[in-house]
């Protein structure tokens, strides 16, 4: 299946659903990312912090050996953790190395941690990474928009992306905006909200009229607001249901229900997470 990109402002382009790896350990992320390959997925997404890099690396490079796919068709993404915003060039080359890749076509900032005060500099620091060839975008995870607003005043480069929560009834309306207008894709993590919603009546409803599952039509309103997804799965059934959400058209009336649905952050506040700095 050919999945829809959309264009990122350095000129490439990112498939409109990708593979999120979060929580998925070693012994499941090498035959989930195989079989995502096998299906269409192009986009992968993984980070340092998950502790499963080397996997999906593996993964991604017996796939390109086996002539499933070529390298500049696939879109993988990873990120510098918290930790490491003291030694971004360090830690990129790390991960790099764990991958097992030659180049990366995006490197987020995972969290801006702004009582640590380095999201910037190391923001900076990576944008210099493009020079070397082995990075092709910058973006970031879960910033907001005034300390988006420094990183770019500060180095004159918008983030390709910002990856944050996003899922139905939760759907950072205001956040979405300010990207639109900076030109900035939003890339919605737990789009599924942990399917934390699936028995919400407006969802239920909206998936029967169109004979799909909640989940199917969850992604379906997010794509069509215009966000990228990447949906996390172990379950090789779900990989293709996902899939198919691309194929689902909602109408007004379907997409106003979902509009209305009640909903909240279920993770980490970026104001104020990880917390105070103790280093």
């Amino acid at each position: 299946m050919a999945i829809p990109v959309m264009p990122l402002n350095n000129g490439s382009e990112l498939p409109l659903i990708g593979l999120g790896t979060y929580k998925l350990d070693n012994d499941q992320t090498g035959a989930i990312v195989r079989e995502a390959i096998e299906l269409g997925y192009r986009h992968i997404d993984t980070a340092k912090i998950y502790g499963n890099e080397e996997a999906v690396g593996k993964a991604v490079n017996g796939a390109i050996a086996a002539g499933d796919v070529a390298r500049e068709d696939l879109f993988i993404t990873t990120k510098l953790w918290n930790d490491d915003q003291d030694r971004p060039e360090r830690a990129f080359e790390e991960s790099l190395g764990r991958l097992g890749l030659d180049y990366l076509d995006l490197y987020l900032v995972h969290w801006p941690w702004p009582q640590r005060g380095l999201y910037a500099s190391a923001y900076e620091e990576i944008v210099g990474l493009r020079e070397t060839g082995k990075l092709k975008a910058v973006g970031v995870s879960n910033f907001y928009p005034e300390v988006l607003d420094e990183i770019i005043a500060g180095t004159g480069v918008t983030p390709v992306l910002n990856q944050v929560e996003l899922h139905a009834g939760f759907t950072q309306d205001e956040l979405r905006g300010y990207h639109k207008d900076k030109g900035i894709v939003t890339e919605a993590w737990s789009p599924l909200a942990r399917g934390a919603n699936f028995s919400e009546a407006a969802l239920v409803e909206v998936a029967d009229k169109h004979g799909a599952t909640p989940a199917q039509v969850a992604l379906a309103y997010l794509v069509g607001l215009g966000c990228s997804v990447i949906p996390k799965t172990a379950n090789p059934r779900r990989l293709a249901e996902n899939l198919a959400a691309l194929d689902i058209k909602l109408d007004a009336e379907d997409v106003a229900a979902l509009d209305r649905m009640p909903g909240e952050r279920q993770s980490a506040d970026p104001l104020s997470f990880p917390g105070e700095y103790e280093g």
